[in-house]
Order: C-alpha cells, then sequence, then structure tokens
C-alpha cells in the first residue's frame, strides 16, 4: 500500500507520503469558491487602492473636461442637449471599457503567464468557471463604481439629476462584467504580451470611436451604423443616456438584452480559452 502510495505521489510530481493535491470536480460551479477569489482580490486591492483608483477616476474625467469645455464651446448642443452632458454620459461608457477590458486582458495575462497565480488557485481546489466568474465579477464591480466618476462631474456642470440614474452603477456592472470577460478570453488566446498590441489598436480603440460616446451614431454611413450597433459599448452609452435624457422601457430592454447577450457569448469563450491554457 506504502509503494503504491509513493508511486501515485511520484507521477504525480509530489513528495512520497504528501497528502494530494485538491482539484475542483470538474464541471462544478458553486458560489463559494467565487467569493474565495473576490476575497483574495479585495485583500490584494486594499495595498493599492490610491493608485489604482486615481488613475481609473482621473484619466476620464480629464477626458471629458477636456473634450467637454473645449469642444463644447464649438460644438454647442447636440440633439438639444449641452455638448458637456452628451459627452459626460458617453464617457461612463468608455471608463467602462477602459477599467474593465484591461484588467481582463493584461493583468490575467501577467497572473497567469509571470506569477503563476493561477496554478495556485485551480489547486485550492477552484474550477475554471469559478476562476473567471470571480476574476471578471470584481473587475465588473470596480468598473461600475470608476464609471460613475464622469456622471458625477457632468452633474457638476449642470446635468440636471434623476433617480434613474442610481441604475447607472447597474448598466456599469454588466458592461464591465463583459468586457472583463473579452479581456480574460483574449490574454489566454494571445501568444505573447506583445501581441497584445494587435488587440489594443484594432478592437479596444474601434469600441470606443465607434459607440455614439463623442457624436450620434446617426451621423455615420449606413454600414457604419450597422457596425456601430453590434458594439457592445454602444448599448452601454444609449441605456446611461437614457437614465440622463429618458428612453422607452422596449427599448431600454432591447439595449440590455444585447449586453445580457454578450456577457453569455463571452464567458464562454473566456473559459474555453482559459481552461485550454490552464489544464488541457
Amino acid at each position: 500500500m506504502s509503494t503504491d502510495a509513493s508511486t501515485d505521489a511520484s507521477a504525480e510530481g509530489r513528495p512520497a507520503g504528501a497528502a494530494p493535491v485538491a482539484q475542483a470536480p470538474p464541471g462544478r460551479f458553486e458560489l463559494a469558491p467565487i467569493a474565495g477569489v473576490l476575497a483574495r482580490e479585495w485583500a490584494l486591492y486594499r495595498r493599492s487602492w490610491k493608485p489604482t483608483t486615481f488613475a481609473a477616476v482621473v484619466e476620464p474625467v480629464i477626458m471629458l473636461l477636456a473634450f467637454g469645455v473645449g469642444l463644447g464651446s464649438l460644438v454647442g448642443a447636440i440633439g438639444g442637449y449641452d455638448y458637456i452632458h452628451f459627452l459626460g454620459t458617453g464617457i461612463v461608457a468608455t471608463s467602462v471599457l477602459f477599467t474593465s477590458m484591461f484588467p481582463g486582458l493584461i493583468d490575467t495575462y501577467v497572473r497567469r503567464v509571470f506569477q503563476h497565480t493561477y496554478d495556485g488557485m485551480l489547486a485550492a481546489p477552484v474550477d475554471v468557471r469559478e476562476l473567471v466568474t470571480g476574476e471578471a465579477c470584481w473587475i465588473a464591480c470596480k468598473a461600475g463604481v470608476y464609471g460613475c466618476a464622469p456622471l458625477l462631474v457632468a452633474i457638476g456642470f449642470g446635468l440636471p439629476a434623476s433617480w434613474a440614474m442610481l441604475l447607472v452603477p447597474v448598466v456599469a456592472f454588466v458592461t464591465g462584467f463583459g468586457f472583463a470577460l473579452t479581456g480574460i478570453w483574449m490574454s489566454a488566446a494571445v501568444p505573447s504580451i506583445k501581441t497584445m498590441d494587435y488587440i489594443i489598436s484594432g478592437i479596444i480603440t474601434p469600441l470606443f470611436l465607434i459607440a455614439g460616446t463623442f457624436f450620434p451614431i446617426d451621423t455615420l454611413p449606413g454600414w457604419a451604423q450597422a457596425v456601430a450597433k453590434v458594439n457592445p459599448l454602444y448599448h452601454c452609452v444609449e441605456l446611461v443616456r437614457g437614465t440622463a435624457f429618458g428612453i422607452g422601457i422596449g427599448e431600454a430592454a432591447l439595449h440590455f438584452a444585447a449586453l445580457a447577450a454578450f456577457v453569455v457569448v463571452a464567458w464562454c469563450f473566456a473559459v474555453f480559452q482559459m481552461r485550454r491554457k490552464l489544464i488541457d
């Protein structure tokens, strides 16, 4: 019996007599491991929240002030709304994109390739699905909070506040969850960290520019409007603007359904690709 145990331990790369490494049952999906991932992220965040928050909040606010005040004096009103109000509601979505896509793309790559953090977490035991969900959920929580900063600035510049704006963090969370998952998926798909430049320039930048953030998409050619409407960020922009300027329930439901579908697809791709990298 001891010989068999020694052989098994040797085959698994463990010293003889060592306890077997705990592993999550295949296909398991439970809340407790996800909560564990979130708790770990919270502990790490408490050590570095000041520089992280500064960068995530100040950058979109500066962008809003530069474009909103600078271009606002030239553009005037769009659709009957002051440009800084129009832009402020759109920059919310941009902030969510940046504070979710980049951590999902870069941070998870560093943890997987250089720090080997996920190897230890999977032995906790945590299943890949729980790991991906927990990581994306944490990123989305931060994006949901950070994304509200430009909206508060716009309110400071005269945008009328409404009770509907309390839904903005929810919209930001769902959108951030989807983009965090997209970043995780792509971080596991790229062959090296240098190839992320293709994603940043070829995917993130177009998402940022063609979403109705700086101008209404109906000013674009027909084909560009069709592309913009496939962009998940566009649906976030419309929902956030809807809380400020008003939107029909049916239209809001369609935009939210598009975001929900985006989350489901991104989750499936992220889990599949991370499983290939970490287990298969």
